[in-house]
C-alpha cells in the first residue's frame, strides 16, 4: 500500500532531492496530514531533529494525536521516543539509534528500523554519516527488535526515477517476516502506480512524498494501486461506517469515485443506477470522509465518515439497518436534547445546572462502586454512562472525541499505577511509577 510521507523542516512540509537540497515547499504540515491521512497511515519525518538543528515536535505530536502516523527523524533517546508514542504515534522510525539495546525498551510492533542507503552504504545522523555494515547484515541483526524496515534510497530521493525492483525483491526476502517499506524516487503517473502494485505483490509498501506533493501521482491513483482488482463491473463493495466503525450501510466504489472522495474529503460513491453519487448532494445529509481502509485482501473497502444531517439511509434513518444501538444511540439522543430539550425538563436542568450534574455523577459513581452482581453492575454502569455523556456534551465533547482519547491511551508506553487522589479511599498497592510497558 501507499504510505504518504511528510518531511518537516522549519515548521513547513518540504521535499528534498538526494537528501540535501530543498526542492519543494509542500505547505502546511497539518493541512497536508489532514488530506493524505484519508488514504491510511501517514509517515511524518522531523528533518530538523534528524540534522540536530532543532525540532518540529509540537506539530508532529498534534498530527500523531489526530491521525494514524509513523513518526521519525532524530529520535535518539528514550524520553523522546516515549513522548512521541504517548502522544499517539502508531510506530516510530528509528535510524541512528537502531541498536538492540535501545530498541529492546519498546514492543517490536511499535518500531520500524530506518535503513537509509547512499552509494551502497548505510547512512545515519540525518544522512550525514556512513556506517560500516551491510544492509542485509543490519537487517538480520535488528529483525528480532522491529516490526518492519524502512529502506530509503537517498540517491533517488526526490528524483521520481523509480526503484530497482530486483534489489527490492532481495531486500523483502532478507527481511523475512518483517514488512518492508521502500522510499526514495517513486515515479509519477502510471509508472508510480505500477511500482506500488508490484511492491504490494511482494507484500511490501511504498512511502512517497515528492510524487504526491507535485501531483505527479494522485492520492487516489496511489491508493488504488494497492488494491486487488475490482469485480467484472469495475466496482469494489464499500461498507460505510461512522467514526467508531459502526456500519451505516453498503455502497459501491469505482476508480472515479475513490479518486474524488480522497481529493475532496467527501462521501462519494458509485450508484449502479445513477453513476457518481455524492452523499447528501440533494438531501443535505452530507458526509465528511475521514479515511478509506481496504480489507485484508484489498477487494473491499471501508469508508469512515462523519455523518451529518438525519443519517445515511434514504429513509432518513441513521443507518440502513436501524436507528443505532447502545452508547452511540444514547449519545445522539443526548446531543439532540442539548439543543431541543423543553423548558423545565430534567435533561435541560442537567445541561444548565453544572453543580446538579456534578452531584449526580458522584452519586451514580458511588452506586456503581457498591454494586454487586452482573445485573446491578450493568444498571449502575448505564446510569454513569448517561451522566458522563451528558457532562461531555455539555462541555462540547462528543462520543467520537471520547473514543479517540481511548484509542490514544492504548498507544501509550508509559503507565502509572493509578493511585486515587487525596480524599478517596484506596489500596496503596500499585500506586507507584511503573515505567515503560
Amino acid at each position: 500500500m501507499i504510505v504518504p510521507s511528510i518531511d518537516i523542516m522549519g515548521g513547513r512540509a518540504v521535499q528534498l532531492r538526494g537528501g540535501r537540497y530543498p526542492v519543494l515547499d509542500a505547505g502546511d504540515p497539518w493541512d497536508l496530514a489532514t488530506r493524505l491521512s484519508r488514504a491510511g497511515e501517514i509517515a511524518v519525518v522531523d528533518l530538523d531533529a534528524a540534522l540536530g538543528k532543532g525540532d518540529n515536535r509540537t506539530i508532529i505530536k498534534k498530527i500523531a494525536a489526530a491521525y494514524p502516523a509513523r513518526v521519525g527523524g532524530g529520535i535518539r533517546d528514550l524520553d523522546t521516543a516515549c513522548e512521541l508514542l504517548d502522544a499517539g504515534a502508531h510506530r516510530l522510525m528509528i535510524g541512528t539509534k537502531a541498536d538492540p539495546e535501545f530498541l529492546s525498551h519498546f514492543p517490536a510492533e511499535r518500531l520500524i528500523v530506518a535503513l537509509d542507503m547512499k552509494a551502497g552504504k548505510i547512512m545515519v545522523e540525518g544522512w550525514t554519516k556512513a556506517v560500516d555494515a551491510s544492509l542485509f547484515a543490519r537487517m538480520k541483526e535488528l529483525s528480532p527488535y522491529a516490526g518492519g524496515f524502512l529502506v530509503t534510497c537517498i540517491d533517488r530521493e526526490g528524483s521520481m526515477e523509480g526503484l530497482d525492483m530486483e534489489r527490492a525483491a532481495a531486500i523483502v526476502e532478507a527481511a523475512a517476516c518483517a514488512r518492508v517499506t521502500f522510499a526514495g524516487g517513486t515515479p509519477g503517473g502510471e509508472a508510480g502506480a505500477a511500482e506500488i502494485a508490484a511492491l504490494q505483490r511482494l507484500q511490501s509498501d511504498v512511502q512517497a512524498g515528492t510524487a504526491l506533493a507535485t501531483g505527479g501521482l494522485s492520492l487516489g491513483q496511489a491508493f488504488r494501486a494497492g488494491l486487488s482488482s475490482p469485480g467484472p463491473d469495475g466496482l469494489w463493495p464499500t461498507i460505510v461506517c461512522d467514526e467508531g466503525g459502526r456500519a451505516l450501510g453498503l455502497a459501491w466504489s469505482d476508480a472515479e469515485s475513490i479518486d474524488a472522495a480522497l481529493e475532496t474529503g467527501s462521501g462519494i460513491y458509485h450508484s449502479r443506477t445513477r453513476g457518481r453519487w455524492v452523499k447528501g448532494e440533494s438531501s443535505g445529509d452530507r458526509q465528511r470522509l475521514l479515511r478509506i481502509d481496504p480489507d485484508c485482501d484489498g477487494d473491499a473497502l471501508r469508508f469512515r465518515v462523519r455523518q451529518e444531517g438525519r443519517g445515511f439511509c434514504h429513509t432518513g434513518r441513521r443507518s440502513c439497518f436501524d436507528e443505532g444501538l447502545g452508547i452511540e444511540r444514547l449519545s445522539r439522543t443526548i446531543e439532540s436534547r442539548k439543543i431541543g430539550a423543553p423548558e423545565g425538563s430534567y435533561t435541560r436542568r442537567l445541561f444548565e445546572d453544572t453543580a446538579f450534574l456534578g452531584s449526580k455523577l458522584r452519586e451514580e459513581a458511588d452506586e456503581l462502586a457498591a454494586a454487586t452482581g452482573p445485573t446491578e453492575a450493568a444498571a449502575e454502569a448505564a446510569d454513569v454512562l448517561y451522566f458522563a455523556l451528558t457532562k461531555a456534551y455539555a462541555e462540547g465533547a462528543t462520543l467520537s472525541d471520547i473514543e479517540s482519547e481511548l484509542d490514544r491511551r492504548t498507544l501509550k508506553v508509559r503507565r502509572r499505577g493509578g493511585a486515587a487522589k487525596p480524599g478517596y479511599a484506596e489500596s496503596r498497592k500499585g500506586a507507584t511509577w511503573n515505567g515503560i510497558h
